[in-house]
This record gives structure tokens, C-alpha cells and sequence, in this order.
């Protein structure tokens, strides 16, 4: 929360006081998230249509996912949550140090989560897997890995994105923009990296491990 005593840089000039800047923009950030589970909550009611359609198609997509990189992922991005909490608690409290350290921390992890990713897809290039023309398989395995790129593409580009807002923040975490007063932009980014971690969170169960042969396990 913001107190009434309010720095002039940190107020903008259509709100009377942070009280109301920060609920404003905590506002809108539920707003942006509910219209992003809106649009996750499609491509993940498509897949559950196909899959029931083409489940047999579905389960051997799922054995052409590397389960280890998946896991391992899972495990990057729950531990990129802990960091961003911690980034959010030292904004509160108005630790300038410690904020930067864990928004880098934060950063170094959603960097390693895109590199597995990166390697997870040159994978799939190598073994004819990727949707288009050069395609090696048949067509109902093609619908899930459209579905794969295309869930986890879009994945990856919000995390692409909450990198380059942390990179935006960084200059001004060390001018000391975010104090015990104003730290609303750090808190709105956490809720919204959060909700990318919880994102993946449902596509590792639902693209790695339903329907999976627990001892098949293809690179």
C-alpha cells in the first residue's frame, strides 16, 4: 500500500494521491490478467477438444516431449516465483539493494527457462517435428505439436516480455524511483509473472505428462 506522503515524481498528475494511483493500477492489472486467462483459457479448451478427439495422436506427442527439460523448466520457474516475491517484499520495504539483486536473480532464471526452451525446440527441428510442410509424421500428431508450439510459444513470449520490463526497471530501481511509498510497478509486475510461472505450471501436466508411457522417454 502507498501512504499520503507522496514524492511529486511518483504521483501522476490525474490521480489526487498514491492511495488511489496504487489501487488504480492494481485495478488494471487484475483486468489485464483476467483477459490473459481468457485467452490461455482457449488455446487450453482447444487442446482438450483435439486431444479427446485424437487421443491416441495426443499421448504419442506427449512421449515425443523431453520429460527431463520439462521438469526441469517446472523447477527453474518456481524458483523464478520465490525471487520475484522477494523482489516484491524488498520494493515494500524499500530495500534498493536487495530489490535489484533479486529482479536480477529473476531475470538469470527466465533467461535459463527460454535457453532449455531453445534447446527443447531444436530438438523437435532435428527430428521433423516442427508444423509445416517438412513435417515427418502423420496428420494428428501434427495437431499437437501446432498446439505445442503454439501454447508454449506464446508462453515463452510473455516471458520474453516480463525480461524486457525488468530491464526497463533496473535503471530506475538504481535511481530509486521505488520506495516504501511508491512501489506499485514492482508489486503489478509480480502478479504478472506469476501468473506466467502458474501458466506453465498447467502446460507441463497437460502437454508432458498425461497419457505419457512412464518408461518411454524420447529426446
Amino acid at each position: 500500500m502507498s501512504s499520503h506522503a507522496q514524492p511529486v515524481a511518483a504521483l501522476n498528475h490525474q490521480f489526487d494521491d498514491l492511495q488511489q494511483q496504487y489501487e488504480a493500477a492494481n485495478m488494471g492489472m487484475w483486468a489485464f490478467i483476467a483477459q490473459e486467462i481468457m485467452f490461455f483459457g482457449g488455446l487450453f479448451a482447444g487442446y482438450t477438444v483435439y486431444r479427446y478427439k485424437y487421443l491416441a495422436a495426443f499421448t504419442e506427442g506427449s512421449n515425443h516431449l523431453p520429460i527431463e527439460l520439462g521438469a526441469l523448466n517446472t523447477a527453474v520457474l518456481i524458483g523464478s516465483s520465490f525471487t520475484m516475491a522477494m523482489a516484491v517484499r524488498s520494493a515494500q520495504v524499500g530495500e534498493k539493494g536487495p530489490l535489484l539483486r533479486w529482479i536480477l536473480a529473476t531475470m538469470a532464471l527466465g533467461t535459463a527457462f527460454l535457453g532449455v526452451k531453445i534447446v527443447e525446440y531444436a530438438d523437435k527441428y532435428h527430428q521433423g517435428l516442427i508444423p509445416g510442410i517438412s513435417f515427418d509424421g502423420p496428420g494428428q500428431l501434427k495437431i499437437f505439436f501446432s498446439f505445442y508450439f503454439a501454447m508454449t510459444g506464446m508462453h515463452a513470449l510473455h516471458m520474453i516480455i516480463g525480461l524486457g520490463i525488468m530491464l526497463w526497471m533496473i535503471p530506475r530501481i538504481r535511481r530509486g524511483t521505488y520506495t516504501r511509498e511508491y512501489f506499485s510497478p514492482v508489486e503489478n509486475f509480480g502478479l504478472y509473472w506469476h501468473f506466467v510461472d502458474i501458466v506453465w505450471i498447467f502446460l507441463f501436466p497437460l502437454l508432458y505428462l498425461i497419457g505419457r508411457d512412464p518408461w518411454m522417454s524420447i529426446m
